[in-house]
């Protein structure tokens, strides 16, 4: 059965398909209020040459046009990756008050695994977080996506 959480990543997780075949890092993101999505988005980096075309800042982007309003309260972040630094700041400056992602970042993630901004108590807003939901797919996709680009198919224990 699957759990409300593992739905919406669903939807991220197709995203993240999308950016894969884009020639992206596949990231996808969605934003949740009141059991609809108000904004979605996937990397587009190369796409758009700008290193912050991550797919959190263009799902909260969307978002906050959606609502009207800078603030996301009562929303719902599902990522597909463990957020970095940038898009950590995003969250807590926009209020989001719950992040759900799937896979960890080892090199980058700031939600938990190199930093915690988004727990950070000296920030004017926490964030709850919800690690791992569908993490096996997610890591899935971006090894197979790495590996493809550096002509690699054998990507044991490595998400870089």
């Amino acid at each position: 059965m699957q759990t409300d959480h593992e739905r919406w990543m669903e939807q991220a997780l197709h995203l993240a398909e999308r950016a894969f075949e884009e020639g992206e890092v596949p990231v996808g993101a969605v934003v949740v209020h009141e059991g609809r999505v108000i904004g979605k988005g996937c990397n587009q980096n190369e796409q758009l040459r700008d290193p912050t075309a991550h797919a959190e800042i263009i799902a909260i982007t969307a978002a906050a046009n959606t609502l009207g309003s800078k603030w996301l309260e009562n929303c719902t972040l599902y990522v597909t990756l463990e957020p970095c630094a940038m898009c950590a700041g995003a969250i807590v400056l926009a209020r989001i008050p719950t992040l759900v992602f799937g896979a960890y970042d080892a090199k980058a993630g700031a939600c938990g695994t190199l930093r915690n901004i988004v727990e950070d108590n000296r920030l004017n807003h926490t964030v709850h977080v919800v690690p791992g939901v569908s993490d096996d797919r997610s890591t899935a996709l971006l090894k197979s996506f790495f590996g493809t680009l550096r002509g690699n198919t054998d990507l044991t224990d490595r998400t870089d």
